[in-house]
């Protein structure tokens, strides 16, 4: 990973502290630098190594290859949150193969959330809504969530790395450099990379704030959904503004399938004035999911597809799962990405 600054020039010199400065820039400690620097993002997965150490205490996650965990949201016919499902409430379908639960519960589990915000010139105006909207969604937080913040244009920009200190984070929000290019596609690759390789939190969650298509990336739609359906990829949500008044129909079908094979939403606002609310209600969906576990029944043959499908029941209720639609097993999601 390359710095815009090169804030271990002095560390490097030191080779007793030459394993720190790995470390820092492979972003595993950045709270410990009152100066935290922007660090590029890169889509590479050349690394999707053992995930180092994670010093959020307790509620650490350690699991065999072979369990699938599933974060699911339930609603009624009217849209309506339903939190009072048991274990005997839900099916779950592996390439049509009814599976065995070896967990379930709904718990306030922490967190792994990352904001990423489009920094392309069109942003500039929108910035100071979208950036309250964000600090909402960390004022949300719990105490063991850890979030970081990415600003990307024609480059992806880790400018603030896992913490829970909302100054911090404001910061990083403001740091605004507008570029005229939007890489998303090797933001949400680079940020899932960043995720998969720095926290061992089982909950992983982006939020992606832009204004505009794709039109810079490396990688491609299809390298991202398929980086996005590994096992423990992160479920994705996506705010896409207006641009100057226009609705592109087909960036708004890729985000939407981005977003829904996840087990996350895409949302579409007509109006700036919206964010807030949208915001509020992806920290309640974060706060109301059940979370369902299973040993997967078919063979774990590397990079196959399997599908998902959870059903739900409650009396004559008509209930629908938002979880992710599948993944693939073996390799993490990074067969086909940059």
């Amino acid at each position: 990973m390359r710095t815009r600054a090169n804030v271990c020039r002095q560390i490097l010199a030191k080779s007793a502290q030459f394993l720190v400065c790995l470390l820092t820039l492979a972003g595993v400690s950045p709270a410990q630098s009152p100066n935290p620097s922007s660090t590029p993002l890169t889509g590479s997965s050349a690394t999707d190594a053992a995930t180092p150490g994670d010093d959020s205490g307790t509620f650490v996650f350690r699991k065999e290859v072979e369990e699938v965990i599933l974060h699911a949201l339930v609603v009624d016919d009217q849209n309506r949150l339903i939190t009072s499902l048991s274990r005997n409430n839900l099916a779950v379908y592996e390439d049509g193969k009814l599976q065995e639960l070896t967990s379930f519960h709904m718990a306030r589990v922490p967190v792994a959330l990352g904001i990423l915000i489009d920094n392309s010139g069109s942003m500039l105006p929108k910035r100071v809504k979208v950036n309250q909207a964000a600090l909402q969604l960390v004022n949300a937080s719990q105490q063991d969530d850890r979030v970081f913040i990415v600003n990307f244009g024609q480059d992806a920009f880790l400018d603030q790395d896992y913490t829970q200190d909302v100054d911090k984070l404001k910061a990083a929000l403001q740091r605004v450099e507008t570029r005229g290019s939007t890489a998303l596609y090797d933001a949400i690759i680079g940020a899932t990379n960043h995720l998969n390789q720095t926290s061992l939190l089982q909950k992983k969650v982006l939020l992606v704030v832009t204004d505009g298509r794709d039109n810079a990336s490396q990688a491609t739609f299809q390298e991202t959904l398929h980086k996005l359906q590994s096992k423990d990829g992160p479920v994705l949500y996506t705010i896409a503004l207006e641009q100057g008044g226009r609705r592109d129909n087909e960036n708004k079908q890729s985000l939407s399938t981005l977003s829904e094979q996840t087990g996350g939403t895409a949302f579409f606002p007509s109006s700036l004035d919206e964010v807030q609310s949208i915001a509020s209600a992806i920290a309640q969906d974060i706060r109301s999911e059940y979370v369902i576990g299973y040993r997967s029944s078919n063979s774990r043959s590397s990079d196959t597809y399997h599908s998902i499908q959870v059903q739900a029941s409650d009396g004559p209720s008509r209930l629908r799962v938002a979880t992710r639609a599948g993944y693939y097993s073996g390799n993490n999601g990074s067969a086909e990405s940059h």
